[in-house]
């Protein structure tokens, strides 16, 4: 089996995946969290951190891009091929009210005859490859019948498919029917994409579909880094690597000089998803959560990890 990191925005960043990437198994494919396009004529400094192929160094990294502008994809797509960049995601996946409020991400879904449209232009023009990240429609999974058709229509470098509705955000199971429907129908390459959390569940998604061989996971290995070694039978990560990995996202972040405040915010998103792997630690997460010194934060911390 082949695994990707999923793109989480304001968690995958390019520290977390760097050490990440040291500390853990490695995945085949890292994404980085959406670019959105802009007037600019180069990117903006936070993006370039993002991109810049010498903060990814080791890694196939993979820029994903989220509009529902034609012209927009394809310029920004020309500004990552200066860098190296063979390869570009489309996100069609985001659930954000204010990203589909604007007809973007899923809410691109709802207008299948303008995603259409916008697929034959980019794919006609690009000089890149282009892979797709999807949900299944916006407000009914019966949608995904049609959307699989024009996908189907185009050479897709890959379809990353998170077989849930827009409305559904992360609630609810993902819908297994309708995943089978794209197994049994997509001429396009197919990765599966949600709530894979565990050994078992990865498990479940390999026995029922064999033909598939790529997973992307997310929430699943921000909760617990060492996930992936667990799948694939090595055994669960000692706490001191984990420590290790913590503590180099911070050192890290705190190296920025974007400030303490940002720096624990940071922290906080990712203790939000990694702190379920901490059971008996509950009055030691309420003091991280609560922190707004770093002194605060660090003792909450050790204590977590048992020092």
């Amino acid at each position: 089996m082949r695994y990707y990191l999923a793109p989480l925005e304001g968690i995958t960043t390019r520290i977390y995946r760097r050490a990440y990437h040291d500390c853990f198994r490695p995945m085949d494919k890292y994404f980085t969290p959406f670019l959105s396009p802009h007037t600019k004529r180069g990117f903006n400094a936070k993006e370039l951190a993002e991109i810049l192929p010498e903060n990814n160094k080791g890694m196939r990294l993979v820029p994903q891009i989220l509009t529902n502008r034609a012209e927009d994809f394809l310029g920004t797509a020309e500004k990552l091929t200066y860098y190296g960049y063979g390869e570009i995601n489309l996100n069609l996946g985001c659930p954000s009210k204010t990203v589909v409020s604007k007809g973007r991400g899923s809410g691109f879904l709802a207008d299948p005859e303008g995603l259409d449209r916008f697929l034959d232009e980019i794919y006609s023009k690009a000089k890149v490859k282009i892979s797709i990240k999807t949900r299944i429609g916006k407000d009914d999974p019966e949608e995904f019948l049609e959307l699989l058709k024009i996908y189907n229509r185009y050479p897709a470098e890959e379809l990353i498919i998170h077989p849930r509705i827009q409305t559904d955000f992360y609630k609810n199971k993902p819908n297994l029917e309708m995943f089978e429907e794209a197994v049994r129908t997509s001429k396009i390459d197919l990765c599966y994409n949600g709530d894979i959390c565990s050994k078992e569940d990865a498990g479940m998604i390999q026995n029922r579909f064999p033909s598939v061989d790529t997973c992307m996971i997310g929430r699943g290995i921000i909760e617990n880094p060492g996930l992936l070694s667990e799948i694939e039978g090595a055994g669960s990560p000692d706490r001191a690597l984990i420590r290790r990995f913590h503590d180099r996202i911070y050192e890290e972040y705190r190296g920025t000089g974007m400030g303490d405040k940002n720096v624990l915010f940071k922290m906080k998103e990712i203790w939000c998803y990694m702190g379920r792997s901490f059971p008996g630690c509950e009055k030691q997460l309420k003091r991280i959560k609560k922190a707004e010194k770093t002194d605060r934060y660090e003792e909450a911390v050790a204590e977590c990890f048992g020092g």
